[in-house]
């Protein structure tokens, strides 16, 4: 992509001048640097959560419970009686 120029970037200014005007002109450069301003917030924001997100170790899954585990185990290990 070529780099634009002072040439390129007075033509621009004047077109924009001759379609939108002399008094719409303020506000539609106010409401463009509105845009970019929120747009970079936002990848800002985007950014520090997918960086916190990739910095923060998984943590590993907490067994509180282990007794129904192991009363379970010693039911199938407990021998049956043959049915008659």
């Amino acid at each position: 992509m070529p780099n634009i120029g002072p040439a390129e970037i007075l033509l621009i200014l004047i077109v924009a001048l001759v379609v939108f005007g002399p008094r719409k002109l303020p506000e539609l450069g106010k409401s463009l640097g509105h845009g970019l301003r929120e747009f970079r917030k936002g990848t800002a924001g985007l950014k520090a959560e997918l960086d916190g997100g990739l910095r923060e170790p998984v943590p590993a899954p907490v067994v509180t419970d282990v007794q129904p585990a192991v009363a379970a185990s010693a039911v199938a290990a407990a021998p049956r009686a043959p049915q008659a």
